[in-house]
């Protein structure tokens, strides 16, 4: 299936984010400085201006307190801010203080002494910032302080991070392929975030760059508050307390991600660390993030299982429920801690030193399935997003495509991970998505707990694995950059919710979404359920379609099916080429390349065949 949106209009350029870009890049040009001398820095004043915001509303509430009750003022006291998640700030450290400095002041020596002051009076924060501004003249700094100080005080502060993520990404582009070390693109991530359903639990990146896939996860629980106006099936399907710091029944969902969820990283490189750090108080959350290299180290006892049976819900609540139920494989019985994993881990890293790893190899352990024989982390990191899940817990993650139909060892661990049921849903993903290479990827999602849950009537089977090409659904940002809009993201995230028969969700791309669902799936030979609701002018309520397989968009295959293919989790296997539309020269390619891997394969069988049946005739022969 063909759907390419139309590129971004100009006026998008006069956003906030862009305009400061714009300002701030050209200064860069004209410093001398690289863009990685330059990024860290940057981000810290972005930082610096969303934390003063934030204090400055924190110190009202406090005057506010301290001249109407009995209480001594608490306006200077840190812990006063410290309990509402704000970060203290002195007078020395605040924006304001630093963008009125005097002519002929040393700027980026008043900065850095600001950073240092900030980490002092936040012990969350230390080792975070950047304190290499005196790298910048104090000239080049005052503009700096002025660009930044255009972000109104006003504004909310999820748009504060957006900013701040829309630097990230800029960055990251600049930077070339060192920035697809940190920053993976908002729409992978958004996308990722739909599938999962992250509402509340444990959360774990294992591969975690600057953090992104947590601030997308929060804002998904943030966009579906229910507190206020909590629905029908909210109320009937209550959300335990469990992992994280849930909230407990649906209707009082806090949609606070930072009650709703607990954050956990790692990331083998320290600026990295201090990033994704960074980036998770610029849109008001904490984490627990680790610098470790993960092959090695389980610095959060991912692996390790709970303490008590995850309890988090799974999604949209439907009526089906879920159960446990994925018990009975050996490598399957033992559950890691963590109700959701996201990550964009590097492709096809090679020299892992897998002696290193004996010890975690086996039932249990971090690596179930055994070691590849080639030298190629692929499947270590598919098996530690495994093992780290709870018993209802779910993984997305990007790979490279080739471990889809990776062959030997690896098709051996891929084949036990289908087996245990672990594989849930795997979107093709067209090239140019990236800023850093223009390869196509493929997404992965995991689910321990769908072998154990009733479907309604119509939904596939729990033991089929869903397919979706979506390479040839996207954006065009501009010659060498693609992007899903919102609308895109909805559509696929609710292709999913079909085949999982569960309640469809267009918080994320409204109405544009639901047309094209219902254009595609809603057609004269498809199955309907009608809600029966009318909307409020009277007209009739989305005709909610069953799930169907749609040639060249998705298909549900069963095991069988699978391992009639070779194991493979390829989607262009599956899925076909829709009526009408040809077949291009990258689907060409690629079922060339399969049919040339078949035929091999029956050669190979044949030519095995062959010697056994010369050895036969000639045992026979001389007998």
């Amino acid at each position: 299936m063909q759907w390419i949106a139309p590129s971004e209009k100009d006026a998008a350029n006069d956003t906030l984010e862009k305009r400061l870009w714009a300002a701030a890049d050209q200064l860069r040009a004209n410093s001398g400085l690289t863009s990685q001398q330059y990024s860290q820095p940057v981000l810290g004043l972005i930082f610096l201006r969303f934390a003063e915001v934030r204090f400055t509303a924190r110190r009202a509430v406090l005057e506010k307190a301290g001249t109407s009750g009995r209480r001594a003022s608490r306006i200077d006291d840190p812990t006063a801010y410290h309990a509402e998640g704000v970060i203290y700030l002195s007078a020395k450290a605040r924006f304001a203080a630093l963008l009125n400095l005097p002519e002929g002041a040393d700027v980026g020596k008043s900065v850095n002494d600001a950073m240092a002051d900030i980490e002092k009076q936040n012990p969350q924060l230390a080792g975070v910032l950047p304190r290499t501004y005196q790298v910048f003249t104090s000239t080049l700094l005052k503009e700096l302080l002025k660009k930044v100080s255009e972000i109104p005080a006003s504004l909310a502060y999820d748009a504060f991070g957006r900013v701040y993520e829309y630097f990230l990404g800029e960055f990251a582009m600049t930077e070339g392929q060192q920035g697809g070390e940190f920053y993976t693109p908002s729409s992978i991530v958004r996308l990722l975030v739909e599938i999962l359903e992250p509402y509340h639990g444990r959360i774990l990146d294992p591969a975690c760059g600057s953090g992104g896939m947590f601030v997308q996860s929060a804002r998904f629980v943030a966009e579906h508050k229910t507190a206020q106006t909590p629905s029908p099936a909210a109320s009937r399907h209550p959300l335990p307390v469990g992992e994280g710091r849930g909230e407990g029944l649906a209707a009082k969902y806090s949609g606070d991600p930072g009650r709703e969820l607990s954050i956990a990283g790692q990331e083998k490189v320290a600026a990295t660390v201090n990033l994704c750090r960074m980036n998770l108080a610029v849109h008001g959350l904490e984490g627990d993030i680790r610098q470790a290299i993960t092959y090695y180290e389980d610095l959060h006892q991912a692996c390790a299982p709970c303490s008590a049976p995850s309890t988090r819900p799974v999604g949209r609540p439907s009526p089906s429920g879920r159960r446990a139920g994925d018990e009975g494989h050996e490598a399957n019985r033992h559950h890691g801690r963590f109700d959701f994993v996201l990550a964009n881990p590097p492709f096809n890293v090679d020299a892992v030193d897998k002696e290193r790893l004996a010890a975690e190899v086996g039932p249990g352990r971090r690596y179930p399935f055994g070691l590849p024989r080639t030298d190629n982390a692929n499947y270590l990191w598919i098996q530690l997003f495994y093992s780290a899940l709870s018993a209802k817990g779910r993984a997305g993650f990007v790979m490279a495509n080739s471990a889809a139909d990776a062959r030997s060892s690896e098709q051996e661990i891929r084949k036990q991970l289908i087996q245990v049921s672990a594989v849930d849903v795997m979107v093709a993903v067209g090239p140019n998505m990236f800023y850093t290479v223009t390869l196509p990827c493929t997404l992965w999602f995991f689910d321990k707990g769908k072998s154990g849950r009733a479907r309604p009537p119509g939904a596939p089977p729990s033991d089929t694995v869903l397919f979706i090409d979506a390479r040839h659904i996207y954006r065009q940002i501009d010659r060498a950059h693609r992007d899903w809009t919102p609308a895109q993201i909805g559509f696929l995230g609710n292709i999913v919710r079909l085949y999982r028969g569960e309640e469809l969700d267009f918080t994320l791309g409204g109405d544009e979404a639901k047309a094209k669902l219902q254009e595609v799936f809603c057609r004269a030979t498809a199955p309907v359920a009608k809600s029966g609701k009318t909307t409020a002018g009277g007209a009739p309520a989305l005709q909610i379609p069953a799930y169907r397989d749609i040639p060249g968009l998705c298909r549900a295959a069963t095991l069988a099916e699978i391992e009639g293919q070779g194991w493979s989790l390829n989607p262009g296997r599956y899925v076909g080429v829709a009526p009408g539309e040809e077949v291009s020269d990258e689907d060409f390619k690629e079922q060339l390349e399969a049919q040339n891997e078949e035929l091999e394969t029956l050669n190979a069988q044949a030519r095995e065949l062959e010697k056994t049946i010369a050895k036969n005739v000639t045992t026979i022969l001389e007998s």
